[in-house]
């Protein structure tokens, strides 16, 4: 974040439940001085707030939060660094959840049998004159579920009316509390039932109060289960990490915990033990797996001075390092933190149920109190009125709609995360699925970026090993990509160098040098050309020489061509499958490069690609993205170095390639740990798959609530089953969102 006076902090929440108490603390909040921006995900029940620590700090953001009505967990910030992942909180909700299942339980099956024997008319001729005694029985059976088991209900919708606001539990407390209340006054006070509509003790409402409070505290506890299979990618990346590290402290190997562990400890591994932290190898050598992190399968040699990676696996050989970065400035910790960071954002389609979420509870209240009034004014049934009432107020599910945009992102972003795809933010992931345009950079990302020798083609009776060994030492004294190939091609085939007597370098020509008074000039044609070499010599070897994608570099010895020197920069392995996906995707793909004309069109028309732009600088790569932007055309940039970070940041969506800067990994907004360019097409089909999950919650948990509600206002509902019909949606939802990450992309 650029102002140093703005800080992010995760909150997490408890007691929220549905997308009207999101509204609630995000306005509540947002009302705090010094707060800037403030998201709150009920999938994740966690608030990320944006503030300026110079005004506001996390007693004030703790006030706000309660005087909303909610809770924030005394393990306020998430701590990636921890074992678990799940907040003891989050696991103690749980439990207490189940604990009060099961004292209800305990209660309502005998209040629902007592209920449904009453309802036998065998059963009721027997004991009708004990009726009196039983619905005693069912008061005292009813009440420790009401105020112990269903106190939770209770407590929220209380301090809800304290701050002017409803939500799924003040739904839930008038539709329990009106039966309960209801039925205790029959009790208790018999005669009261002189001055209603009433039949007979048949119209008590026990069994409906336990029931509803029994299976919406199932509903809750099955979904808050469900909850903790969507954060199963972050589990599954903080499991990578060891509990405990090898360190030298004062001459002696301890064992310490990784949480005590400090930069520029000395750390011991040993075969078969996980690297417990980044840093760069100080003695000895081995064999490293680094495929959790970088998705390369084949295991990598490491030796002194080499970086390792904290959670890969060395396979064999022991090895000290000196610990560069710990917790979240680590590899994996930065991986942990783009999609924790991904997972609290939120997508714009969000804000809009939010909005319908912040009218839904107030809307559903006056319809169940029109219904209540209809049957009791007009039918004179006040048996059907109640009934209906508590059937609205319980089938209305604000928990569905709130739950149907966050679990299937979460979901989304976690397949992404195991497939070494990080996408950063919702918005991205929401944004993929539309993308109609590509442009791949393509040093470094179509292409691996290092160049290596093809082809050496010795003329006029030059010997090859002569003439390596003169052009070679020539190269050497040069920092150029090209020269550096070269070297490294003579010194894998043992080429003696020797010293340059004069040397001299044309920016973008070439370079001239005179060794064993010998002169050399090693560049393109225009440089040979204006030294008066003759190229005609070419002649003999132009039909053997394939140019197309590669570089042609000319040498010439005491002003006579001397030989050429063919080089290229090999395409990735699945650059080509990669773009042939995109493309019959119906996606447009585009090449863009800073390198010459020539081989950015030789790898164009390797790549099959129509539309290519060669020398481009990055000032002008950003003009091409905001040309091809336009008509409502959704771009997304790939690239890797300092000069794509800014087509990288202008594009709609920047795909940093992982092996690439921090400048370019910074600025995008999909980060491809596996550095390959099918990913490109799996993280659009991952969107795809997000967002239809996404419009079948939403279409179901609207339509639930179009169908489920008018159906209990004409009393076609029984109170008992909506309450089952509401906890069952909110699961499906979930459910629903889960199925992502079954898919194979």
């Amino acid at each position: 974040m650029e102002d140093k006076k703005l800080d992010i902090i995760t909150l997490p929440i408890e007691g929220m439940h549905c997308a009207s108490c999101v509204l609630r603390v995000e306005k509540s909040l947002k009302k705090t001085p010094g707060v800037k921006e403030a998201n709150v995900n009920l999938a994740t029940e966690q608030a990320q707030v944006i503030i300026d620590k110079e005004l506001v700090n996390f007693e004030k953001l703790k006030e706000a939060i309660e005087k909303a009505g909610y809770k924030v967990s005394d393990n306020y910030l998430n701590d990636s660094e921890s074992e678990e992942y799940i907040p003891k909180e989050q696991l103690n909700y749980i439990k207490s959840l189940k604990k009060d299942l099961l004292f209800a339980a305990l209660f309502t099956l005998p209040v629902l049998l007592i209920s449904m024997l009453m309802m036998s008319e065998r059963f009721n001729n027997i004991l009708s004159s004990l009726a009196h005694h039983i619905d005693k029985v069912l008061f005292v059976l009813t009440t420790p579920v009401v105020f112990i088991s269903g106190r939770r209900f209770f407590i929220s919708a209380i301090k809800g009316l304290k701050n002017f606001t409803a939500d799924m539990n003040t739904l839930i407390a008038v539709g329990t509390g009106s039966a309960y209340l209801f039925s205790s006054l029959i009790t208790l006070f018999p005669s009261s039932s002189n001055f209603l509509p009433m039949q007979n003790y048949k119209t008590l409402y026990y069994e409906t109060a336990v029931v509803i409070i029994a299976l919406i505290l199932l509903g809750r506890w099955l979904e808050a289960k469900s909850k903790l299979k969507t954060s199963d990618a972050i589990k599954k990346l903080i499991g990578l990490k060891p509990k405990t590290a090898n360190v030298i402290r004062d001459g002696k190997e301890i064992t310490v915990s990784i949480k005590e562990l400090q930069l520029n400890d000395i750390v011991i591994v040993r075969p078969g033990e996980k690297i417990p932290a980044d840093g760069f190898i100080i003695n000895g050598h081995s064999i490293v797996d680094e495929s959790m992190i970088s998705g390369e399968s084949i295991p990598i040699e490491k030796k002194f001075g080499d970086k390792v990676i904290g959670g890969t696996i060395n396979i064999s050989g022991s090895f000290d390092f000196r610990v560069s970065a710990i917790g979240k400035n680590s590899v994996l910790g930065k991986i942990i933190s783009i999609v924790e960071q991904a997972q609290l954002s939120k997508a714009s389609i969000q804000n809009l149920v939010d909005k319908i979420a912040s009218i839904f509870v107030p809307i559903v209240i006056v319809i169940a109190i029109i219904t209540f009034l209809f049957w009791l004014i007009f039918h004179d049934s006040l048996t059907h009125g109640l009934t209906s009432f508590i059937a609205v107020l319980i089938i209305a599910c604000p928990c569905a709609l709130g739950l149907a945009t966050p679990t299937a992102l979460i979901v989304g972003t976690g397949l992404g995360a195991k497939a070494g795809i990080l996408i950063k933010n919702a918005q991205s992931l929401e944004l993929l699925h539309k993308v109609t345009h590509v442009l791949f950079d393509k040093t470094g990302t179509i292409t691996t970026g290092e160049l290596i020798v093809e082809a050496i083609y010795p003329l006029n009776d030059f010997k090859e090993k002569e003439f390596l060994q003169l052009i070679v030492s020539a190269e050497n004294k040069s920092e150029h990509p090209i020269a550096k190939a070269i070297v490294n091609f003579a010194r894998l085939n043992s080429i003696q160098l020797l010293e340059p007597g004069k040397f001299k370098a044309s920016i973008g020509f070439g370079i001239e040098a005179e060794i064993n008074n010998h002169r050399i000039i090693i560049g393109n044609e225009d440089l040979l050309k204006s030294n008066a070499v003759n190229l005609v010599d070419l002649n003999e070897v132009q039909n053997q020489i394939t140019t197309e994608g590669k570089i042609t570099i000319y040498c010439a010895i005491d002003n006579k061509l001397a030989g050429v020197i063919i080089l290229s920069d090999f395409v990735k392995p699945t650059a080509k499958t990669a773009i042939d996906k995109l493309k019959e995707s119906g996606i447009k793909v585009i090449l863009i490069s800073g390198d010459n004309k020539k081989v950015t069109e030789g790898i164009a028309k390797k790549m099959c690609i129509e539309n290519f732009y060669a020398e481009v600088s990055p000032e002008d790569k950003v003009k091409i993205i905001n040309e091809v932007k336009k008509n409502n055309r959704i771009l997304a940039m790939v690239g890797d170095g300092i000069n794509d970070a800014p087509a990288l940041a202008s594009a709609d969506i920047g795909i940093a390639m992982a092996n690439g800067t921090d400048v370019a990994i910074e600025s995008a907004d999909v980060v491809l740990m596996k550095n390959d360019l099918l990913d490109v097409y799996r993280a659009i089909q991952i969107s795809k798959l997000t967002i239809k999950a996404i419009k079948q919650n939403l279409f179901w948990a609207f339509i639930y609530n179009i169908i489920g509600i008018p159906l209990a206002a004409a009393g076609f509902l029984n109170p008992m089953f909506s309450a089952f019909a509401m906890s069952m949606s909110s699961i499906s939802v979930i459910t629903n969102s889960l199925r992502i990450s079954r898919k194979s992309i």
